[in-house]
């Protein structure tokens, strides 16, 4: 598949401080540097454990869709930044619709997130973290409200606050209460349980899909959401 065009305007940033959490309190730079070298370490890892799951998968892919084995799309990272994400494909190509291009193989690599493995090597690479607001469209980038784009203070993740709370299931509101929520609270404590909790999510196949949807509908763009205290999503 070949990459979209890569002349979208970044997000303009809305940050208090770089590195700032709840009334622009600065995050601890070494706090965030151990956030990378558990990126790093964990992605490492699981890219060679993984393998024989990796050229298995590699191997339905092919013989089910065909070449090329992997989907290829810029997202934005941090402060809108584009990078290309990795996942391996799960539809036919064709202007049909999601629905109708969603193979049985893909259906069932979604539900169990195996198409997102590739995304390890988006988190070797920096692009991604192995926590965080999901990366979404790039041209959902000038439809954010000021508060909505605060999703983007953190790099993505292959993972999320919103993910393990509802997955495709909740709305695009409240999806966005839950990143930036995640954006506030954020802690290496915080990661490792969204971590768990997202094994426990992918292990019971729930929220794959929005109700009546083969993927997340499309964001339109929506008032700015109140700002949230966490107090619907607590720890």
């Amino acid at each position: 598949m070949s990459l979209m065009k890569t002349d979208y305007p970044l997000f303009p940033s809305v940050r208090v401080l770089e590195g700032a959490g709840p009334a622009g309190v600065r995050r601890q730079p070494s706090t965030l540097a151990l956030k990378r070298l558990f990126d790093v370490t964990v992605a490492g890892v699981l890219l060679v454990l993984l393998s024989p799951v990796l050229l298995i998968v590699a191997g339905l892919v092919l013989a089910g869709l065909g070449a090329p084995l992997l989907f290829r799309q810029w997202r934005p990272g941090r402060w809108g930044k584009p990078f290309v994400l990795y996942k391996f494909r799960t539809m036919k190509a064709g202007s049909l619709s999601d629905g109708e291009r969603m193979t049985r193989l893909g259906g069932i690599l979604r539900s169990l997130s195996l198409d997102e493995l590739p995304q390890l090597w988006n988190v070797l690479r920096g692009d991604v973290s192995l926590v965080g607001p999901r990366p979404l469209m790039m041209e959902y980038l000038p439809r954010y409200s000021p508060e909505q784009a605060r999703r983007h203070e953190m790099r993505p993740g292959i993972t999320g606050w919103a993910q393990v709370n509802g997955r495709n299931t909740v709305g695009w509101d409240e999806r966005f209460r839950m990143d930036v929520w995640y954006i506030d609270h954020w802690s290496l404590l915080l990661d490792f349980k969204i971590l768990l909790l997202t094994v426990k999510r992918v292990l019971s196949r729930s929220g794959v899909r929005a109700p009546g949807e083969a993927t997340m509908t499309e964001f339109l763009g929506h008032p700015a959401p109140e700002r949230i205290d966490g107090s619907s999503r607590g720890l």
